[in-house]
């Protein structure tokens, strides 16, 4: 029996890795996700450069952040994964898609093989979190930020359903056309800059820190909207349902 599914974590940037709630890490709710304290083995988390071409100290990032969470076994999959990297990436209860260009990150994880994987995990029940580039590539749609003028989208992992924007307030061109050209009925989100989002099992969307534009194609027109972050933000309080939902 697969685990439960766990939030998705959609952030614009790496600045919420660090932030806290209080006197607490937000990525303290890791622990009760993962069931960190408990897990023994203890719990391995994965990092995915391949957006930004591997720069190896966006991992030292990561593993900072990680540490706040009370998590130590990290490894980062390379572009050019060994088995012993992807059977640490099949295993991991962890996993970050660090930012850069989507389309040089997409088009690496379909060349070796990691795409299927990332699907896999989470239908198990990791938890999948993307920075930026890698927030898009957890959405229905990219596109590439390193050619501005490109018009053409690219579907992607399709684990959110919706379209995902990142720190391009306030005007959101890149997401308003990608809304547009996708045609009515789809759904766009947008994160500005220190901002996040966690997409709960159960569909539900709860901004984090920063309120969220949501942009709806409706009969050929695009209406946006504020969402705003709720009174009592996340604290690890798990809302889980099968995973059944998204087959």
């Amino acid at each position: 029996m697969k685990a439960p599914l766990k939030p998705l974590f959609l952030l614009a940037d790496s600045s919420l890795l660090f932030w806290r709630i209080g006197d607490k890490p937000f990525l303290d709710c890791l622990r009760a996700l993962t069931g960190a304290d408990l897990s023994v083995p203890p719990i391995q988390a994965a990092y995915l450069g391949a957006s930004n071409g591997d720069v190896p100290a966006f991992f030292e990032i990561f593993t900072a952040a990680m540490e706040l969470a009370g998590i130590s076994r990290c490894r980062m999959i390379p572009s050019q994964p060994t088995t012993e990297d992807l059977a640490w990436l099949a295993e991991s209860q962890v996993i970050l898609l660090a930012g850069g260009d989507p389309l040089l990150g997409w088009e690496t994880f379909q060349r070796n093989g990691v795409a299927p994987v990332l699907r896999e995990r989470y239908l198990e029940g990791a938890v999948l979190m993307g920075i930026s580039a890698g927030a898009m590539h957890l959405g229905q749609r990219a596109w590439s930020e390193a050619d501005p003028g490109a018009a053409e989208t690219f579907p992607v992992l399709g684990l959110a359903p919706f379209i995902v924007g990142a720190h391009e307030q306030p005007e959101w061109t890149g997401l308003k056309r990608a809304v547009r050209d996708a045609g009515p009925g789809v759904r766009g989100i947008g994160i500005p800059a220190g901002g996040g989002a966690l997409l709960h099992p159960d569909q539900s969307l709860e901004p984090v820190r920063h309120p969220l534009v949501e942009l709806r194609h409706e009969e050929g027109t695009l209406c946006e909207t504020l969402l705003y972050p709720p009174r009592e933000p996340y604290r690890g309080e798990v809302r889980l349902l099968s995973s059944t939902l998204l087959h």
